[in-house]
């Protein structure tokens, strides 16, 4: 039996680049699959957009579900969508970010082969000038980011209703991944790159002040999950690079 995967995109405000997600999954190798989007009541044609994909994915055999509703953030919106979910396995696409065509086929040969609880992989970043670096998935006893791709990221429905966001800070899924590194869950790592992630979002915003407070959010969601004190000079590195890189 094929597992049923399902995606999740949260939008608010998004034609500009959701038609580009929404094709993404559309056109995924692996179906039939289940897409969910989760809008929150969005004032410009989002909704529009997505309304015009319902033959499309019914011709292929997949579920396609839009909803629109006020949320309490980006996580809140994620956590809605898993409870909806009927897939075995579930992955998050943003709304300007983009799957390759054959992501959920490559994890679903990894799931049948490991029976992962959680995974990720390579991330193509295009940056706003236009140029790509390929970051690379790294499992290493050193808790970084920087060896970790949301965008690119599936778990078991199981793993998720045990750990749903926390609806802290907009580091809540980098939280997730320390949790269940901590907890033990069976991880894998697939050295393949999986999704597109613009560089244009929340956690990219490059004045000082957002900088500092960005270095004390990840601080606190390192102290909560139980690592030392040390791992603050990460924190101040990793938000610096991105000052400076972009």
């Amino acid at each position: 039996m094929k597992p049923l995967v399902s995606i999740t995109t949260v939008t608010y405000n998004s034609e500009k680049t959701l038609a580009r997600t929404i094709e993404s999954v559309l056109n995924q190798t692996y179906h039939p699959l289940e897409y969910i989007i989760i809008d929150g009541v969005s004032k410009d044609k989002t909704l529009q957009i997505a309304e015009k994909y319902y033959d499309r994915f019914k011709e292929k055999g997949s579920l396609y579900t839009i909803i629109s509703e006020k949320d309490k953030g980006m996580y809140d919106a994620i956590n809605k969508g898993i409870q909806l979910s009927k897939g075995e396995i579930i992955g998050n696409i943003n709304s300007d970010d983009w799957y390759e065509r054959d992501a959920v086929e490559k994890v679903v040969k990894k799931y049948r082969k490991t029976k992962f609880d959680f995974l990720y992989g390579d991330l193509r970043i295009v940056y706003p000038d236009r140029k790509i670096r390929v970051k690379k998935a790294k499992k290493s006893a050193y808790m970084t980011s920087r060896h970790w791709n949301h965008p690119t990221q599936f778990a078991t429905r199981k793993l998720y209703l045990e750990e749903p966001y926390k609806l802290e800070s907009l580091y809540d899924d980098f939280d997730l991944f320390l949790r269940v590194t901590k907890k033990g869950y069976h991880i894998e790592i697939l050295n393949e790159i999986l999704a597109n992630f613009t560089t244009e979002g929340m956690s990219h915003k490059r004045s000082l002040c957002d900088v500092v407070n960005r270095i004390g959010i990840r601080y606190k969601i390192y102290k909560n999950n139980g690592y030392n004190r040390l791992y603050f000079i990460e924190c101040f590195c990793t938000e610096i690079m991105k000052l400076i890189l972009g």
